[in-house]
């Protein structure tokens, strides 16, 4: 009998309801391939887990200028990390779809990716008036990202992620509508930021990446010891 540091972790079980719908939103996302390949997407979640997730008891963190940059503020964000994860059931449920095999296998035929070894990391967002992103591309050890919004009313509908060609070439502002989004395979076209505009409210999202062995901040991940099969 073969030693037991052989074989494979256990499948994680998945939430069949997300997974379907998951897979349906991707199936009938927006293939825009200029400047470079995104999707935009619609119905992403069911609705109870995008309201659960927009509802999480965290406060917006009081912040001052970005400078353009999320890391300017690493100590106030929030991870759907396993404390996360068993503290609140919807990180728990929507981190477990998204690392099973029906959400995996249908990012990499929509998006023509092999996201296999890779770490799943997914970020609760809470931007606030003052907010901005300096154009990036998110090349390197990020193998796909996506973007769920998660904030409606009047005036969120200018909040949506910006795409450009190349650092200084402004197209336009994704579509922000409530459980809707924007994917992408980072590369060094995908440029994309976020202007500064005014932000009534709380403009609140989650990111969702498949990242390399290297990445370095482990209790970011929502399963740090697991990567996806």
């Amino acid at each position: 009998m073969a030693p037991t540091a052989d074989l494979a972790p256990p499948a994680l079980p998945q939430d069949a309801e997300t997974a379907s719908r998951f897979v349906a939103s991707l199936a009938a996302a927006e293939l825009r391939p200029r400047p470079y390949p995104h999707w935009l997407l619609s119905d992403v979640l069911p609705e109870d887990m995008a309201a659960g997730i927009a509802a999480l008891p965290f406060s917006p963190a009081e912040i001052g200028d970005t400078r353009g940059k999320r890391d300017t503020n690493n100590q106030t964000r929030v991870y759907f990390s396993p404390e996360n994860r068993e503290r609140f059931a919807v990180c728990d449920r929507l981190a477990r779809t998204l690392q099973g095999g029906a959400a995996v296998d249908a990012i990499e035929r929509s998006c023509g990716i092999d996201l296999s070894g890779t770490s799943l990391r997914i970020e609760y967002c809470q931007d606030t008036d003052g907010f901005w992103l300096e154009p990036h591309t998110d090349i390197g050890v990020k193998r796909y990202t996506m973007l769920v919004y998660l904030s409606s009313g009047p005036g969120t509908e200018d909040w949506g992620t910006d795409v450009l060609d190349g650092p200084d070439k402004f197209l336009y502002s994704a579509p922000f509508a409530f459980n809707g989004g924007l994917i992408f395979v980072p590369s060094d076209r995908s440029w994309h930021g976020f202007r500064k505009r005014p932000i009534r409210g709380v403009r609140k999202s989650i990111i969702v990446n498949y990242v390399t062995s290297e990445w370095r901040a482990r209790h970011e991940l929502a399963f740090p010891d697991t990567p996806v099969a």
